[in-house]
């Protein structure tokens, strides 16, 4: 069973996610989603079919992760979904891979600006320990479930590195 939906995940499956540098048209969103989903129907590591799934957040945000409980991801098959990842970057003309940005609400809208301006912004108090900041670090699916993914700034990463 390759591939599954995303809420019939383990808590504990393994979570990779990707954020687009901007909202993706409905024809980049089903491009996308279909190139994933040929992917993850095939993922495999050494041999072993990957139980994964994947979701699209706020149209933006690839949430990819894999039930590590029959076959884990391998460093190879780690690097089949970045080579991916990469192609549909190259397909569409934006960036999925880019960690360094910071994504947070300003109100409904979803902003992504590089760190050092969100350090500007936060020494301003533009943005504050309680701007709702997305945690894209986050490694496991049941992060995402206990709503550890978009949080106060003050309850991230971001607390340490901006505040």
């Amino acid at each position: 069973m390759p591939r599954t939906t995303f809420d019939t995940l383990p808590a504990d499956a393994r979570l990779w996610i990707f954020a687009a540098e901007r909202e993706l048209s409905t024809g980049e969103r089903e491009y996308l989603l279909a190139t994933v989903d040929g992917f993850l129907d095939h993922w495999a590591a050494h041999g072993h079919p990957l139980t994964s799934a994947r979701d699209l957040r706020h149209d933006r945000f690839l949430l990819i992760a894999v039930d590590e409980a029959a076959a884990g991801a391998s460093g190879c098959s780690i690097d089949a979904l970045v080579r991916d990842i990469k192609r549909v970057e190259a397909s569409l003309g934006l960036a999925l891979i880019d960690h360094g940005p910071v994504l947070f609400r300003n109100g409904e809208a979803i902003n992504r600006v590089p760190r050092d301006e969100f350090s500007d912004l936060a020494r301003a108090g533009t943005v504050t320990p309680e701007t709702i900041v997305f945690n894209n670090t986050l490694t496991r699916v049941g992060d995402v479930r206990a709503g550890r993914w978009e949080v106060p700034a003050a309850q991230s990463w971001h607390a340490a590195a901006f505040f």
